[in-house]
């Protein structure tokens, strides 16, 4: 096995479970705190993309047009829940994936009228766009390394907001007992739209992100979405340590299946079958280490404490 390979493809798994904790984050909290199934939290993912290509070829700079999209994200997050989840809570959950799924109709349809069909490259300042070599045979993208560094500055930022401040704080305590914290003065419905907002910033980020890696297109956010529902179903619903852990582990195995499952196959089977089956398992890898969660700790790996 090819050393720098095996490197270059850990980066990228590594690369892909911060991008997927991103949009999991916001979608655990959602989902675990709020008690919303939010089928729609991709759309927020794909919005972002798209807002930040629009306001990168208005600034002329990347760096600054993610600063300018990310607020204008949780805006659009926050008018998602006023009139969309808001009168939802009170439903089933049936409910709500009815209501989100008929939202992501209308947002693809409205990024459709106003970006068009086609997807938008993002174009990337040239220290962004350049290789790092740490050797003869090993190169890495600056962009890459730049993901990495966001996405775990970003995972740090929401830990330390979830636990040691005052806002993280009244979020533990309206996941626990909405009723006794609206009863203590506080606006629970802010409370819970700051929630809503900060969700669609994380997946926002993540979609402006990758970006410039994929393009911004319509509908980019239907795979991720699922993907991110697995990470909170093996981490555990309404764990942030959950969806860290789940997300680096569903990233590292989904990345390093697709590169090297078939000389594994090749250890044990001739050439052609391994090449035919390892593309199909690989695929269904992330579904099958779900599954195995399921079974045995049917609350996920990491699930929240309850009292």
């Amino acid at each position: 096995m090819d050393l720098s390979l095996l490197i270059i493809q850990l980066l990228n798994g590594l690369q892909l479970g911060l991008l997927l904790f991103l949009v999991a984050s916001g979608l655990t909290l959602v989902f675990g705190i709020l008690d919303f199934v939010n089928l729609a939290h991709g759309s927020l993912y794909m919005l972002g993309a798209f807002i930040c290509a629009s306001l990168t070829f208005l600034f002329g700079n990347f760096l600054w047009a993610v600063l300018v999209a990310l607020p204008i994200t949780g805006v659009i997050g926050y008018l998602v829940e006023r009139f969309v989840a808001r009168p939802l809570y009170t439903r089933d959950h049936l409910d709500h994936v009815l209501g989100t799924f008929g939202l992501i109709l209308v947002l693809d349809t409205l990024a459709h009228l106003i970006w068009g069909p086609a997807g938008i490259a993002v174009p990337l300042p040239a220290w962004l766009d350049g290789q790092l070599q740490l050797g003869e045979t090993l190169v890495i993208p600056t962009f890459r390394l730049l993901i990495i560094g966001a996405g775990l500055a970003a995972a740090a930022g929401l830990f330390w907001l979830v636990n040691y401040t005052k806002l993280g704080m009244l979020i533990r305590a309206g996941a626990s007992n909405r009723t006794m914290v609206s009863a203590l003065g506080v606006d629970i419905e802010m409370l819970f739209a700051l929630v809503f907002a900060l969700g669609a910033m994380l997946a926002g980020l993540a979609g402006m992100l990758v970006a410039p890696i994929t393009e911004a297109s319509i509908g980019m956010g239907n795979n991720i979405i699922i993907t991110a529902f697995v990470v909170i179903i093996v981490g555990g619903i309404g764990s942030m340590k959950g969806a860290f852990i789940a997300a680096l582990l569903i990233g590292l195995i989904d990345t390093l299946g697709r590169s090297f499952l078939d000389d594994l196959f090749k250890l044990v089977m001739s050439t052609d079958a391994a090449e035919t089956s390892a593309p199909a398992v690989s695929a269904m890898l992330i579904y099958i280490i779900m599954a195995l969660v399921l079974s045995l700790r049917p609350q996920g790996l990491f699930p929240p404490r309850t009292r």
